[in-house]
């Protein structure tokens, strides 16, 4: 096997051949296994791959590829079926790979509804299994259809295949009129090893594990040759309904038991993150003896209505998690730390390792976050490790969890060189030898160099014209590394793309006489640059790449000043950090004064202002678009609520709000139109009152905009 590099030595180059290598590769594997049922990738590997392309997106955002597998739910459904459209979309899962993810994700939940962490909050928890995804629609009590997950929109039409799986009743009694079963069609290891034995005394192909031979097997277009296989079906879930099963995850398994299908009996009602955890432990001690393939354990929101509420992302449910099986380890030698310096300045520590394999993979670097976890605190002050600081020379216990950047997990002190030194944090940025600082309330220590320090305008300028920010056609972070170090064709700063092609046009040598141009390239590349003059007022600001404002944050000031003029002039009457201004820019919901500062200080900055004031008079920054918020009451209105909202979240009023046109503040001003107080509304209700701003109650502000 080729040896992979670690992510985090991965250079953009790179990362974008590899998430090109990637997105072809898992395509071709989605292809094999499901149009041509000859996988040639193991389970484990597909997964392996799927998980090493999220990781490469997560470390270069910017390079994520319109056809990312991580987009993907499933697979297109292959020639020689039918197609069925889901009424009702199969989405994948979220992944949990530690405990404290599974914390995490429950503490998202009470947040998300606005529970308080003492209020009962009821789970399910039951094996994940590794088979393929089936749904079953049921009208009148008769099995009509059966579909694949497909892309999870569309499936494809195995009802054939599906009518002699011995598990899949295909007449109910009792069921609602509309009952769209879902579930999963897997293969025991007994059956699967007796399977493969007969394939392979016939002569025929051999499966590589349980689940592809399901798949396969459920597949085929000749039903007869599904019958032949020894399927199985585990029902857990539900699409289209016409009558609700229970209102609890638990009592709707617990019906689908009565209607006559097989549910996993391991299946448990959990109260907290606690008790999902230790259930899960006891699913892993039972693993290896449960005779059929599972590789984690599924959590779910156990009341129905909560469900509801709390909704879905793109691609998963904001419910429910896949707690998987723990990540694999392996010990070897730290033979050195090195510093990496990224865009915004920061220093990052990567351990050096000697080669080693985990889960198949050779690994020879190692994440170490930043200083801190190097001593052994969390970015707390609490100790990890048992406080075990990391050295070089020491024996480090590496691990690759789901996001497959290998990390650093303990250190084994028994082996510790009687010489070994305590690791010094550098305070000069090797790049450029400025000061490296690291500021109160922040992780990492950072180098003040900016835009003299190499490492930061590079990556700046990577980033600039990175896919969500300017993503000029052809010139990308190779070309952007070829130009920077250019005599006469120089690009250091972003100013320098626009005035690319006049300085060419009086430069003696001409681009496109220079090696790797010509004639087309140069001129695509020039027209490239002259269609991106014209830029969206939020992707501009993203571009500049301002520390601590992000895609999300650029669109919702863009919403909020509506033009670049406006937000400039807001800018420079925010530098002081004092009076209206700031008061406005701090009032704006998701601001901190983190954010507030950062912002203003890139706006203050004499260089940098220099930068962004030349930089827009070659744009024509396009004002930010507004909802279509005709017939609403509150479009343009400035909107605060306070106080504990009985109806509805923060989130949900703050995300409905602005969907009719509102700007949410986070605090009341002179500039507030209305303010909605639930119980508690405390100072900002006082504020409001001695403005003279409306007020309304809850009941008041549901009415108002219903309808709508």
């Amino acid at each position: 096997m080729t040896q992979e590099k670690d992510i985090q030595s991965l250079s953009k180059d790179e990362a974008r051949a590899e998430l090109a290598q990637l997105a072809t590769r898992l395509a071709d594997a989605n292809r094999e296994y499901h149009t041509n049922d000859a996988p040639t990738l193991s389970d484990a590997e597909y997964d392996r791959l799927k998980r090493r392309n999220a990781a490469i997106e997560t470390a270069f955002p910017d390079l994520k590829r319109a056809d990312s597998p991580s987009e993907q739910v499933g697979a297109p459904v292959a020639d020689g079926f039918g197609k069925i459209t889901h009424a009702v979309a199969m989405l994948s899962l979220g992944n949990a790979f530690e405990d404290a993810d599974v914390s995490d994700f429950v503490d998202r939940i009470y947040k998300f509804l606005g529970m308080h962490e003492t209020a009962e909050l009821a789970f399910t928890a039951e094996p994940k299994i590794d088979g393929l995804s089936l749904s079953l629609r049921y009208e009148n009590g008769q099995l009509k259809q059966a579909a694949t997950r497909g892309d999870g929109a569309v499936g494809e039409n195995v009802t054939a295949n599906a009518l002699t799986i011995a598990d899949i009743p295909q007449t109910l009694i009792g069921a609602p009129d509309v009952l769209e079963v879902r579930g999963e069609v897997y293969m025991s290891h007994a059956d699967f090893d007796a399977l493969n034995l007969r394939q392979e005394k016939a002569g025929d192909k051999v499966f590589a594990n349980p689940r592809n031979a399901a798949a396969g097997s459920l597949r085929q277009l000749d039903a007869a040759i599904t019958k032949a296989r020894p399927l199985k079906f585990f029902a857990y879930a539900w699409g289209d309904l016409s009558a609700p099963l229970a209102d609890t995850q638990m009592g709707a398994i617990e019906r689908l038991a009565e209607l006559g299908f097989v549910t996993n009996p391991l299946t448990k009602r959990c109260n907290g993150p606690a008790e999902l955890i230790e259930h899960y432990k006891e699913i892993e001690v039972q693993r290896a003896t449960l005779g059929y393939d599972i590789d984690g354990v599924v959590y779910k929101v156990d009341q129905l209505d909560l469900q509801s509420r709390l909704g879905f992302r793109s691609t998963t449910p904001r419910w429910a998690i896949a707690h998987k099986f723990a990540a694999e380890l392996a010990w070897t030698r730290l033979e050195g730390i090195d510093i990496q310096v990224g865009r915004t300045g920061a220093l990052s520590p990567v351990a050096r390792l000697a080669p080693v394999t985990v889960g198949g993979v050779v690994v020879s670097n190692a994440t170490l976050h930043n200083e801190d976890y190097i001593v052994g605190r969390d970015n707390k002050g609490e100790e990890i490790r048992g406080g075990k600081d990391i050295r070089v020379g020491d024996w480090v216990q590496v691990y690759r969890a789901g996001d497959v950047i290998p990390k650093v997990a303990d250190v084994d002190l028994s082996k510790r060189p009687d010489d070994s030194a305590p690791y010094e944090f550098p305070t000069i940025c090797p790049e450029c030898q400025s000061d490296a600082i690291r500021e109160e309330g922040d992780a990492v220590r950072r180098c003040s160099g900016g835009m003299i320090c190499p490492a930061q305008a590079i990556e700046k300028l990577k980033h600039f014209v990175s896919r969500k920010a300017f993503d000029i056609e052809g010139l990308g972070a190779k070309q952007i590394e070829m130009f920077f170090d250019d005599t006469d064709l120089a690009i250091n700063t972003p100013v320098d793309i626009f005035t690319l092609q006049s300085r060419d046009e009086s430069n003696f040598t001409k681009l496109k006489n220079r090696k790797g141009w010509g004639d087309q390239s140069a001129a695509n590349l020039f027209l490239a640059i002259e269609e991106k003059r014209d830029i969206p007022f939020g992707k501009a600001l993203f571009a500049l790449g301002i520390r601590h404002v992000g895609e999300a944050a650029s669109n919702m000031l863009a919403t909020h000043y509506g033009n670049w003029k406006t937000f400039r002039e807001a800018m420079d009457e925010a530098t002081a950090q004092a009076g209206s201004a700031w008061e406005e820019l701090l009032s704006i919901d998701g601001v901190g004064e983190t954010m507030a500062r950062s912002l203003v200080s890139a706006f203050a900055q004499e260089r940098e202002r220099d930068i962004i004031d030349t930089l827009a008079g070659h744009l024509r920054i396009q004002d930010a678009e507004r909802p279509k918020t005709e017939g609403s009451p509150v479009a343009g209105k400035v909107v605060v609520f306070t106080g504990s909202l009985e109806k509805m979240t923060r989130a949900e009023a703050k995300a409905r709000a602005e969907s009719l046109g509102a700007k949410v503040a986070g605090s009341v001003s002179g500039k507030t139109d209305l303010l909605v107080a639930g119980p508690g509304a405390g100072s900002k209700a006082k504020k409001a009152a001695d403005l003279g701003v409306e007020t309304i109650d809850e009941d008041a502000w549901l009415a108002l905009i219903e309808g709508l």
